[in-house]
């Protein structure tokens, strides 16, 4: 599999030149990072060229790189894309970085891949990563009035609302959180008997 791979590297290294900024083999998958404004040009080379073809995008996820220790990326947020080349069978992560940390924002893949319509809105729900171009970009999984973005690092894990039903006002509202930091020790119970085997 990994000399399958490395042909697969070599092959984009010689199609997309100095446009790869970084490539890397791990764990049996190719990842390259591509340079933001190159993406929707490499997107479209990745599907159209007859000696790639990655017909279909299996999964796109936002990454926010704030707390991470590894490799040191120069912006926060970036997105990663699945693809997979089913004539060839191949699949090759692409990533790219979003430019601007206040307002990470990379072109849609839905003209390229119609797939991504649905995993670009829940990215953009999440992370608060803004598609350019993308039909209707708008929250999928948070409610209507959510405020912020829950997978990004810096987001308190109890959130900044809670909601609950008002008997006197008949409809759900909103409030601040009111959870109590928790002592998270276990506390044993056994029985008078634990352990002894009844024997004398």
């Amino acid at each position: 599999m990994s000399e399958k791979l490395e042909s697969l590297r070599q092959l984009l290294a010689a199609k997309l030149g100095d446009k790869i900024q970084h490539s890397v083999i791990a764990n049996g998958e190719l990842t390259v990072v591509v340079p933001a404004a190159e993406y929707m040009a490499i997107a479209y080379l990745l599907r159209d060229d007859p000696d790639l073809r990655f017909e279909q995008l299996v999964d796109l996820t936002g990454l926010d790189y704030s707390t991470f220790s590894g490799q040191d990326f120069s912006t926060r947020f970036a997105v990663a894309v699945h693809l997979l080349s089913v004539s060839r069978n191949l699949r090759l992560r692409v990533r790219a970085l979003a430019p601007d940390d206040s307002f990470p924002m990379l072109d849609s893949l839905c003209e390229v891949w119609p797939s991504a319509n649905w995993f670009e809105r829940e990215a953009f729900d999440l992370f608060g990563i803004v598609f350019r171009g993308h039909p209707d970009l708008r929250r999928i999984l948070t409610d209507y009035g959510f405020v912020g973005y829950p997978f990004r690092k810096d987001f308190p894990i109890s959130g900044y609302v809670e909601m609950r039903y008002d008997q006197e006002q008949g409809r759900v509202v909103y409030q601040s959180v009111t959870i109590e930091p928790r002592e998270n020790t276990p506390r044993i119970v056994r029985d008078d008997n634990y352990g002894n085997s009844g024997r004398g």
